[in-house]
């Protein structure tokens, strides 16, 4: 019901405004515009995210609860690397079967590991150029940096506290290249289309020590959220629109992704739906409000290595329905000259409703920066 009423509203007819500090999108949409033949725009985004607590399936859990709960591969024996020392992080086998040191392990019957903060940084370089006034070319290259901390506790008995360690990540996440096709271009009225292919391509196998509920430290596979990508090949597709309003400014954009080329295991399919409210303080600068909705499916297939007592190592407890409200501000410039100014933007997102599977972290403020370019 919740999509079709997205769509509904996706398609209604509009009317688009000049070209001043509100020709752009907040800064958190992308493919929010096409461009006229012969014309170029690179782009640069910033983008921090972080998590904080947890909740289980949308209501929040405590930790006495989280360790009350069972732990999937409670009845799997798991290998995990023997060593003594975080120095033992220079020396790790590509697998750890392939390690000659190495132990079956028998993991607890309940969590004993839980998450409390997570926080993702991303840069996004992005080029757009139009061939044509009906094709505007995009493509964009991500980098992510992932931290994690975490408290281990005893995996029975007391459960006691055990002490807190941190994971981490970084790596080029994923590229893609995408065509927007102009379908209405009127005075007052902008239509356009997105199709495109992402490819997943950074590590998906990273390794990192961990406290054990053994207190030991162990070097495993890390859980699938902490991985840099899942090497799928997905479909994206969208329709996105604008139309003006007295001196204001609506638009909307529907976007999903597909895998298409599957792995052993990949994040779900994805539906996001994006409105957001622009008006003017001045032709040089513009606020927005943004409303986002995010549905995604939980993982498909599964790492045989990654079975800790972590809710973060079961694929069930990936996905699910958020909402997102996002305040921003667009700004233009004359910095470096050119016949087009500069734009600066900024936005700042806060889930106000989080209905995610299973038990996970949750979303907490993200923090959007970026500048653009045409040439």
């Amino acid at each position: 019901m919740k999509k079709l009423l997205l769509i509904t509203l996706a398609i209604l007819p509009l009317k688009i405004y000049a070209a001043n500090a509100i020709h752009h999108a907040p800064i958190g949409v992308m493919g929010d515009h096409f461009h006229k033949k012969g014309e170029w725009m690179v782009s640069l985004r910033f983008a921090n995210m972080q998590m904080k607590k947890n909740i289980f399936n949308g209501n929040s859990i405590s930790t006495e609860d989280i360790l009350k709960q069972p732990n999937t591969f409670s009845k799997m024996p798991m290998v995990m690397k023997n060593s003594k020392s975080m120095s033992a992080m220079n020396d790790i086998p590509s697998k750890i079967s392939d390690h000659p040191h190495t132990a079956p392990m028998k993991i607890p019957m309940n969590l004993s590991v839980i998450p409390k903060k997570m926080t993702m940084r991303m840069i996004m370089f992005g080029a757009m150029y139009a061939p044509s006034d009906k094709i505007t070319l995009m493509g964009m290259a991500m980098f992510s940096d992932k931290e994690m901390i975490l408290d281990t506790h005893k995996g029975m008995m007391t459960r006691e506290y055990l002490g807190s360690f941190e994971t981490s990540s970084s790596d080029l996440s994923k590229i893609s290249l995408s065509a927007l096709l102009n379908l209405h271009n009127a005075e007052n009225s902008k239509w356009h289309t997105i199709f495109g292919l992402e490819k997943s391509l950074g590590d998906n196998s990273k390794m990192s020590l961990v406290l054990t509920p053994m207190n030991m430290k162990k070097s495993i596979t890390l859980p699938y959220g902490m991985q840099s990508s899942d090497k799928a090949l997905r479909l994206s597709a969208g329709i996105t629109n604008v139309k003006l309003i007295g001196d204001f400014i609506l638009g909307n954009q529907l976007l999903i992704k597909k895998v298409i080329d599957e792995k052993d295991w990949n994040f779900g399919d994805e539906f996001e739906y994006n409105i957001w409210f622009q008006g003017s303080f001045s032709d040089r600068a513009s606020y927005s409000f943004r409303l986002n909705y995010r549905d995604q499916d939980s993982i498909d297939g599964s790492d045989k290595t990654i079975m800790a007592p972590v809710q973060t190592a079961n694929p069930l407890n990936y996905g699910g329905e958020v909402i997102n409200f996002g305040i921003g501000i667009n700004v233009i410039y004359d910095i470096f000259g050119g016949v087009h100014k500069d734009r600066f933007a900024f936005e700042i997102i806060k889930p106000i409703d989080q209905n995610k599977n299973g038990l996970q972290m949750k979303d907490d403020i993200t923090i959007h920066i970026g500048f653009q370019k045409s040439l």
